[in-house]
């Protein structure tokens, strides 16, 4: 059996009063295509407990019937620092607008990141999920992403949302600007990037594909 760790934020309002969360099917869709995979599933925050959902991507009422268990693991999450990082195949960040603004440059995520690359273990992220690369160094003191082929939410896509004035940087701008080769589709595509043991997705339309990378990756 193969474990998952997924990582979610705990930010549900912005500087600037805007609430903000997960963005729900990030999360909901590769957790049930993990749990259909017969993987085990470890759910964490960087404080633990509750996660909040961003409202914009609240479930309908068939989705809630269908994303159930997911959803009620968003109300206990475990804190981070306080997992064995060895005890899991892979790290999975899903997006959602508040880890713009609590995974960038945190110990706890840089020491995870570390670890699984040392163990050349899979690590991925979507949407806004790669914003725990910013700011992440390897041991050797270089960035995460030097020279990485990586993908996440484009500057285009940040704008037709209307949140680029909202977040505290553009994520493909500072992705860029820690090293990494961006490399983008047009809005709204289905768009997974795999650079050896890294795997990312664009937007919340990848949520299906990154996480079926993921399960290939996993099973090979």
């Amino acid at each position: 059996m193969k474990n998952i760790l997924i990582v979610v934020t705990n930010c549900n309002i912005t500087p600037k009063n805007k609430p903000t969360g997960i963005w729900l099917e990030e999360y909901t869709i590769p957790y049930q295509l993990f749990t259909q995979a017969g993987f085990k599933i470890e759910t964490t925050s960087i404080k633990g407990g509750a996660a909040p959902i961003d409202p914009r991507s609240n479930p309908t009422d068939e989705q809630s019937k269908q994303w159930a268990e997911a959803i009620q693991s968003l109300q206990s999450t475990t804190k981070l620092s306080t997992v064995n990082l060895n005890n899991y195949d892979a790290v999975f960040f899903p997006g959602g607008h508040g880890t713009m603004f609590d995974l960038p440059n945190n110990a706890d995520i840089n020491n995870t990141l570390q670890n699984f690359q040392e163990n050349n273990k899979v690590i991925a992220a979507v949407c806004h999920g790669p914003a725990c690369f910013v700011g992440a160094t390897l041991k050797n003191g270089k960035s995460f992403l030097n020279e990485r082929s990586v993908t996440g939410f484009t500057n285009e896509e940040e704008i037709a949302a209307e949140q680029e004035k909202n977040m505290p940087f553009l994520l493909e701008d500072e992705l860029f600007k820690n090293g990494a080769i961006f490399i983008k589709k047009s809005e709204w595509s289905d768009h997974v990037e795999v650079d050896d043991n890294l795997i990312t997705g664009q937007n919340p339309q990848s949520s299906k594909s990154i996480a079926e990378a993921i399960i290939k990756k996993l099973n090979n």
